[in-house]
């Protein structure tokens, strides 16, 4: 049986908001200590509830959940007992909102339900800060440092400084190819490149856990990690593009 959870409050964001009736919400929520969980947020839609302005996305909060019956945690949809705001940046605009929910949609399609990846969740918190600031460069090498510690996390990210089938080290001046179903290899003429100088920062920076030490390793190879990270990405999602993705490409065609 899993570990009951407990009543006390608990570091979690918004992901995702389903309605469940006129007046409260089902809630797929984002928390530190137990992974994704999802939540009954009764008469939260009402005009009068406390919870219209706390349960939004993007921002820290604070969740007690009621306790199960018998302790039993294997309900699928938990009783949300309140919120707080737990503090947070300026709400997202922009692109730096559509790149907040594909972080979001990534979370719901790859993480199972009550799987805790404390890791991923301080990299989630500290990537939404760099999102608010909406400088471009920035935004771009946090988002690729989430995805890169997203697939370690999961488990679909291999060790980047050796070749996956030989164990040989990277050699930092050839290039290679990072294949979902193959892992690091020599590349080819076929596939999108990247430096061996850059996969042993990268790994040396992931293995350090250092949030902005994951993001600077990215910062100098942008557009090949990009290119390499999502054809991983749709790999394991089993789909070509995510939806949030393509609610962009429609919105940059119509401006």
């Amino acid at each position: 049986m899993a570990k009951a959870l407990r009543s006390g409050p608990m570091a979690a964001y918004v992901l995702h908001r389903y309605d469940w009736s006129e007046s409260s919400l089902i809630l797929d929520v984002f928390t530190r200590e137990r992974g994704r969980v999802a939540v009954a947020a009764k008469g939260a839609k009402k005009p009068y509830s406390q919870l219209r302005s706390v349960l939004l996305p993007f921002q820290r909060l604070l969740l007690s959940f009621g306790r199960a019956p018998d302790d039993d945690d294997s309900r699928e949809v938990h009783n949300l007992r309140s919120a707080e705001w737990a503090g947070g940046g300026p709400m997202l605009s922009g692109a730096a909102l559509f790149s907040g929910f594909y972080l979001n949609e990534l979370l719901m399609k790859l993480l199972a339900r009550q799987d805790p990846h404390p890791v991923l969740f301080d990299i989630y918190a500290a990537t939404l800060g760099t999102l608010a600031l909406a400088d471009d460069g920035a935004m771009q090498g946090a988002l690729r440092a989430f995805e890169l510690v997203l697939l370690r996390e999961i488990g679909w990210l291999p060790d980047l400084s050796v070749e996956t089938q030989t164990q040989q080290a990277v050699e930092p001046g050839r290039g290679y190819a990072l294949r979902p179903d193959a892992g690091v290899a020599a590349s080819t003429s076929a596939d999108a490149a990247i430096g061996g100088a850059a996969l042993v920062g990268l790994e040396a920076a992931l293995r350090h856990g250092d949030v902005r030490a994951i993001q600077a390793a990215c910062a100098g190879s942008l557009a090949e990690l990009k290119s390499v990270l999502r054809a991983q990405l749709h790999y394991h999602l089993g789909a070509p593009l995510l939806r949030t993705r393509q609610v962009m490409i429609d919105a940059q065609n119509l401006v």
